[in-house]
């Protein structure tokens, strides 16, 4: 049984967090990123990702664009020249292909992936 994905609505749900996990004085091994590269994923409130086909996003820091890149069908969107851990804060802007803005964000310092819920 397959899940039918749906396009995301242009509502904005405003239920977006920053979830803090406090870190363990216990280390494991290196502490290397899982992701090398900043990757957005945009879901639904129950976790199924968005069909985000034709879908894009800017990132700037300030007035400044850093870097545009295009959604996959499966609501992810990866920023090649982003490097991760991010050391700075950067603001997400989602669009349709149309143009139309459907989410604004701001991705704080220090991840390597960021979610979008709603």
């Amino acid at each position: 049984m397959t899940i039918q994905r749906i396009k995301p609505l242009l509502g904005d749900s405003k239920r977006s967090r920053i979830i803090r996990v406090k870190k363990s004085s216990r280390t494991q091994g290196t502490n290397q990123p899982t992701f090398n590269r900043l990757t957005v994923v945009w879901v639904q409130n129950n976790g199924v990702p968005f069909d985000t086909t034709g879908f894009f996003a800017r990132l700037s820091r300030g007035n400044t664009l850093v870097s545009t890149a295009s959604f996959d069908r499966f609501g992810v969107v990866r920023f090649n020249n982003i490097r991760t851990l991010t050391n700075v804060s950067y603001t997400l802007r989602v669009f349709s292909s149309n143009g139309t803005l459907f989410r604004t964000r701001t991705i704080p310092a220090g991840v390597q992936t960021f979610a979008i819920i709603g």
